[in-house]
């Protein structure tokens, strides 16, 4: 008798979500759910697992070396910096992630924070339940920022950096961005944007905003020499990987005001608290969130399926399709 096929989904996820995910298993595969973090119950379940899911916490090897029916490592996501790629690769299983799947809803959340930090969007709602309406109305017309007209720098022309740029188009803004996969001019072209070295981009943009993965190579791309270079009252998003930012640096130009404002989703060593050094500041010019970008109820259907997709392809023999495929040695800089 063939052994079932388990997918071991090792993240806790609300009920709801649940549900979602099991609404679109296609039949024969079993589903197992963690419902905690803890390596006590999540190492019995990925001994059972044909293929093991990981979120936004960390997949270490002993959970991938426990399985000896493994066939499938596979990201809820695209960033893999939190998985033992180096196990994978010793127990010859291929990794995968959701390439393009929650693209859009990236997208909208980068507009979000953007927007969120031009006008000062907490900070104003914070002073209208602080009974201060006529302060924050005054201070708008000093303060705000509108994005018509800005020039926008976007570090990553992947799946998500060109749903940034379908939504930014509208706002009558000029987009730069750098990649070191360049498309073609005709693409560039049909996008409307225009290429920049990365640190050239870097000192010319109103808005700085990134999206590639963290590797190694990329730790600190946005160094504290890269965010003294950016133009006054400039203001940095990043939906990526908080690894790609010096933190330390980014909050000492906020405080100076060398900058305009930031809005950040995430964090070096995810899961934090209050007292790192940006989610400690209390600026009106600041947005900080607990790594939401990717998170929306009506897209988890859309992102299941695109695992059991790939599930089906390993247990059927066919190949992942490239843009999913994680090739372990890494490259530096690329779009996510």
């Amino acid at each position: 008798m063939t052994a079932p096929s388990i997918v071991a989904f090792l993240d806790p996820v609300a009920p709801e979500v649940r549900a979602a995910i099991e609404a679109e298993a296609p039949a024969g595969l079993t589903l197992l759910f963690a419902t905690s973090t803890a390596r006590e119950e999540r190492l019995p379940i990925a001994a059972r697992a044909t293929v093991l899911v990981g979120g936004g916490g960390p997949l270490p090897g002993d959970l991938i070396e426990a399985s000896p029916h493994l066939r499938l490592v596979h990201k809820w996501g695209i960033g893999v910096d939190k998985i033992d790629l180096d196990a994978a690769a010793r127990r010859g299983v291929p990794v995968a992630i959701t390439g393009g799947a929650n693209a859009i809803a990236v997208a909208e959340y980068t507009l979000m924070l953007v927007l969120a930090v031009l006008r000062r969007l907490p900070d104003n709602q914070r002073r209208l339940q602080n009974d201060d309406f006529l302060g924050a109305r005054n201070d708008a017309r000093r303060f705000h920022r509108q994005l018509h007209g800005k020039i926008v720098g976007l570090v990553g022309l992947g799946a998500v950096g060109r749903e940034v740029v379908a939504r930014l188009t509208p706002f009558g803004v000029t987009i730069c961005y750098f990649d070191l996969l360049r498309p073609s001019a005709e693409i560039e072209s049909r996008l409307g944007v225009a290429y920049r070295p990365l640190d050239d981009l870097i000192a010319e943009v109103d808005v700085l905003s990134l999206h590639i993965p963290y590797l190694p190579a990329n730790h600190h791309l946005l160094s504290r020499e890269r965010i003294a270079r950016l133009r006054p009252g400039a203001i940095v998003i990043n939906t990526a990987r908080g690894e790609l930012v010096d933190e330390e640096a980014l909050a000492e130009a906020l405080v100076a005001g060398h900058l305009g404002g930031a809005g950040i989703d995430v964090f070096a060593d995810e899961p934090i608290g209050g007292d790192t050094p940006l989610t400690c500041l209390r600026l009106p010019n600041l947005v900080v969130t607990p790594h939401l970008a990717g998170s929306a109820f009506d897209n988890v259907g859309n992102v299941a399926r695109h695992i059991f997709a790939n599930v089906g392809r390993v247990l059927t023999g066919e190949p992942i399709p490239a843009r999913d495929l994680i090739r372990t040695e890494g490259v530096a800089v690329t779009s996510g």
